[in-house]
């Protein structure tokens, strides 16, 4: 990975001197039925401009082999000028044209050229992920966002393939010869960069639709849609509803930008072994096939997947259209992105827990990022591209979006709307930092330069979160005398911030509900500030300091209102109020500030109450981390004893066929540890038991095969008749994460080795070893990998695709080793590797941080 990187002052001094005209890239695919066959034929001109005579750069290609480069008809030696990572250009003229011939390699890391075979029926799979840097896997190019080009593609493929691209296709001719290919001529595309163009191709399953809208001058936008998956996948896909929600997505964005969908058409393409969500590639977006649902899933999974399409849609304006010049304004587009897919699902879908969503999920997503000692800005720092690859994290993301909603409070909806309508018409095809969008809204707002520049000083160009406090005192007759926020931040975070906030106070009805029952919107600064509007009210009963979830900050609550919540959280009825308390409550207790079992005490008494399916489900997450993690050890065993018999009792009690029913089938699964639970499991497995209303479906069933495996109660032939049962994509995942929880040195031994001294294993594949791997209860097995783990550290992050190189770092951290041994191994390595990639040591200080966190946890749980 080393050599393949680039650093922002390389791009910089680039971007000083070149520009870009165009690109003509010619791929030939029709070699990838072929198993034996590594690469594939690339073919590229690029048409550039120097301002600099003379000049030398360099372009960007990953490649197995260079056959020709060609530059302003001058033939240049491959050996001489491509050192596998880049290809050097010297004597530049005033106008040059680069062709490239290469054989660039199919990729199994879900980065370049993904290929997959699906095992159901052997057909083969293409398509293309690049964010942040890996065009040059498929193509030379000049790597980076602020080069801005139009592309046209040409890609010939087996005849019975079908090829999707950015823009439509011209026309497909058949191939001379004996008809076996076809080639895909497809338009110009609008400027764009880099790692948005995109390829998918293979005989995919695809639906059609349509979606028009008149024009403020009488003209009308047409904009085909359509939707792919597996042909194996196809009894699955609801395309009705994906289409359903992307047209509600694009009446909401034009009526809110005012800025016509500028990419001709919509595709949406569900990809095997993807590695994240979703990605913008405009015209071409590509999702994760795991949001085509072949079981029974909850509502929250119809409402995530929603969210995806929705955010991925409003990339076609932030990021696309107007795109960040380098990665150190990512947030330009993941922020707003993550913002408006929340904003636009609450306002044109039916998904109307949106913000619920938002606030016990994704924003606990931020908070835990931002205490890291690795935070940064939300305008952060990059250096270089590994690190905007760890860029993509919860402060770009989730914090940015957090802020996005402040900011909306601090502006008025209407001024930042008509910002960003004048930011799409002033910086339409080109590249923007954050002083662009700061101009129009310090405009559009009223609040004028300043006021915006310390909105950003204060908000997006520190790090940290703040933690709001509510204090009263109350006289003799129970009314408060003076109630006040105090602000508090981390030592070396020390910022305190700007927050407008709404504070909700709650007193029980006769029926033991807990009601709102007044609300006080105020700026709040500094270290105190007195909320007059309250005093003389009767002290209520619960005291909410963010309510309505305005701003980005921890709650903590007073004395009154934590013994309140010992007792009546489930009554509170609004369920947003309803879900930041439980992330209040989830803080405290990472934060060492309540015992670890008092929060599971929450959960199991009041989790069977929780309506929202999503907050529930977080809830069970949480609660297995409190016990596995936070928990003081001694009690884990008891800890994980009342959270399985909580899910038992749960589950009987659960409407039949309900989603919640679901959910404590699948909690039930991953906590099980006695002989009544296991037999349970074993029998829903046989049929000999049944719960009503309960499908056990093919994804349950893995779920309880994956937890009697873990339990030391499936054997490798039962696990393979499964597989025989289920010979899919998703089947042999589960087979092999089963695989791999199996409480044997043998099978910790083999997931060890598939993914360390070997590098064949495709990304999916090293997802499932490592989530088998380490499980609850099997410490002692596992105990022998931490010495080897750190050992092969350096190795394996250089040898490997920075991808795979992550999910060995992350899944094989000895995370479930929360002892002071842990601790100090991962200090001792971060002590004597000073000199180890900065991407590296970072993500070994934030696994570090997590165990030192979990530490403090336990010992406040002892106490």
């Amino acid at each position: 990975m080393p050599g393949k990187n680039l650093s922002r002052d390389e791009a910089q001094q680039r971007a000083g001197i070149l520009s870009v005209d165009g690109y003509e890239v010619h791929l030939d695919v029709t070699s990838a039925p072929d198993a034996s066959a590594a690469t594939f034929r690339s073919l590229t001109t690029i048409r550039f401009r120097c301002a600099e005579v003379g000049a030398a750069s360099f372009a960007d290609l990953v490649a197995p082999a260079v056959r020709a480069v060609t530059l302003n008809g001058r033939a240049l030696d491959p050996g001489a000028v491509f050192d596998g990572a880049r290809v050097r250009l010297e004597d530049l003229a005033a106008e040059n044209v680069l062709v490239v011939d290469a054989d660039c390699a199919y990729s199994r890391t879900g980065e370049g050229l993904h290929r997959f075979v699906d095992p159901v029926d052997g057909e083969t799979y293409l398509y293309t992920h690049f964010e942040p840097a890996e065009a040059r896997r498929v193509f030379a190019n000049f790597e980076q966002p602020d080069l801005k080009a139009p592309y046209v593609f040409t890609v010939t493929a087996p005849a019975a393939w079908d090829v999707y691209a950015n823009s439509a296709a011209e026309r497909v001719e058949e191939q001379a010869g004996d008809g076996a290919a076809r080639t895909w001529h497809f338009l110009a595309t609008r400027p764009i960069s880099t790692y948005l163009t995109a390829v998918v191709a293979g005989p995919y399953h695809v639906e059609r639709d349509h979606w028009s809208r008149e024009l403020p001058d009488g003209s009308t936008l047409e904009i085909p849609l359509a939707a792919t998956c597996r042909k194996s996948l196809a009894r699955y896909f609801d395309a009705a509803e994906i289409f359903t929600v992307t047209k509600q997505g694009l009446d909401f964005f034009h009526e809110e930008f005012d800025y016509p969908y500028p990419f001709g058409k919509y595709d949406q393409c569900f990809v095997p072994e993807y590695n994240i969500g979703a990605m913008e590639n405009p015209g071409c977006v590509t999702f994760r096939e795991e949001y085509v649902f072949r079981s029974k899933v909850t509502e929250a999974a119809y409402e995530a997947r929603a969210n995806v399409i929705l955010h991925e849609m409003a990339h076609m304006w932030f990021g696309d259209l107007v795109t960040m010049k380098w990665w150190d304004d990512l947030w330009l587009k993941e922020s707003f992105a993550d913002f408006m897919g929340h904003f636009a699902q609450q306002e044109a879908t039916k998904y109307q827990a949106s913000w619920v969503t938002f606030a016990n999920q994704r924003k606990g997503w931020a908070y835990r990022q931002d205490q890291y000692p690795t935070t940064h800005p939300i305008t952060a720092d990059i250096r270089d591209v590994e690190d905007a690859k760890l860029n993509f994290d919860g402060i770009t993301y989730a914090k940015g979006a957090s802020v996005l909603k402040q900011l909306v409070a601090y502006a008025g909806r209407d001024a930042f709307f008509e910002g960003a309508r004048r930011y799409f018409q002033q910086h339409a095809y080109g590249n923007t930092v954050l002083g662009d969008l700061l101009e129009v809204l310090a405009v559009t707002s009223g609040r004028g330069e300043r006021a915006m520049a310390d909105w950003s000083a204060a908000w997006l160009q520190t790090a940290g979160v703040n933690a709001l406090t509510p204090q009263l005192t109350v006289d003799a007759e129970g009314r408060i005398t003076e109630f006040a926020v105090l602000q508090d931040a981390a030592e070396d975070h020390p910022s305190l911030r700007p927050h407008r906030i709404a504070i909700g106070l709650y007193d029980r009805e006769a029926d033991g509900a807990l009601l709102r029952t007044a609300r006080v919107e105020l700026d709040v600064t500094g270290a105190r500030t007195v909320v007059e509007e309250l005093a003389g009210r009767p002290r209520p009963a619960l005291v909410l300091v963010n309510d309505d979830d305005l701003t980005y900050c921890k709650i903590r609550f007073d004395t009154h209102s934590l013994v309140t919540l010992r007792t009546a959280l489930g009554e509170i009825r609004e369920p947003l109020a309803r879900a930041l308390t439980w992330s209040a409550c989830w803080n405290l207790t990472r934060d060492g500030l309540m015992p670890a079992r008092d929060y599971v005490a929450l959960v199991l008494r009041f989790a069977g109450q929780e309506s929202d399916i999503g907050v529930l489900q977080s809830l069970h997450s949480q609660a297995k981390v409190a016990v596995e993690s936070l928990a003081d050890p001694a009690w884990r065993a008891e800890g994980g004893r009342l959270l399985a018999e909580g899910a038992l009792h749960e589950l009987r009690l659960a409407a039949p066929g309900s989603d919640h029913q679901l959910a404590w089938a699948r909690f039930l699964a991953s906590t099980a540890r006695a002989e009544e639970e296991l037999r349970l499991l074993e029998g829903l497995l046989a049929g000999s038991a049944r719960i009503d209303g309960l499908e056990v479906d093919q994804d349950l069933r893995w779920s309880l095969w994956i937890a009697l495996a873990a339990a030391g109660r499936a054997t490798v032939e039962q696990l393979d008749a499964e597989l025989k049962r289920d010979n899919t994509a998703s089947g042999h995942q589960k087979a092999v994460q089963a695989m791999a929880a199996r409480p044997t040195a043998e099978a910790k031994a083999a997931a060890w080795s598939a993914v360390v001294d070997s590098d064949q294993l495709p990304n999916a594949m090293v997802g499932a070893q490592t989530a088998g791997f380490a499980q609850a209860g099997q410490l002692e097995l596992t105990a022998p990998y931490t010495a080897r783990y750190f050992e092969q550290l350096e190795r394996v992050w250089a040898e490997r695709s920075i991808e795979i190189a992550m999910r060995f770092v992350g899944g094989f951290f000895p995370r479930l080793h929360t002892d002071e041994a842990t601790l100090a191994a991962t200090d001792g390595w971060l002590t004597g590797h000073p000199q180890a990639a900065p991407a590296l040591r970072r993500l070994v200080l934030e696994c570090r941080d997590e165990l030192a966190r979990a530490l403090r946890a336990q010992a406040a749980d002892r106490a």
